[in-house]
């Protein structure tokens, strides 16, 4: 069985209501920004992350699946994708895409081959 990639794991040590902003984001080779903003909307739960100055001017939209560790004492967040798959996800812009089922589903299409 799969992992709902829009869903985090129950190992992930995420709480409901866990305020995520400003969390250090940290792929599986190394930091990759800081958490912009963070949604709890069942079915569609993701954190967005500001990729400056790694990826300046760069925002990219992580499903919760990817997130398998919270580490509230460190304010980390650990993610099971590299930083250059994260690299080349669909950019994130909030005047844009935020509510826009095509780029949702254009990030789904993306990270879909990492859950199957």
């Amino acid at each position: 069985m799969t992992h709902d990639m829009w869903s985090y794991h129950p190992e992930s040590h995420h709480r409901p209501g866990m305020r995520l902003t400003g969390y250090t984001v940290v792929a599986t080779d190394g930091p990759i920004g800081i958490v912009d903003e963070a949604t709890e909307e069942l079915g569609s739960t993701y954190v967005v992350v500001d990729t400056g100055p790694w990826v300046p001017g760069r925002h990219v939209l992580l499903p919760a699946g990817t997130i398998v560790r919270v580490d509230r004492a460190e304010e980390k967040l650990f993610v099971n994708r590299t930083r250059d798959e994260i690299k080349d996800a669909p950019a994130y812009d909030p005047d844009r895409d935020r509510g826009d089922s095509r780029y949702r589903e254009n990030v789904a299409d993306y990270y879909r081959p990492f859950y199957s």
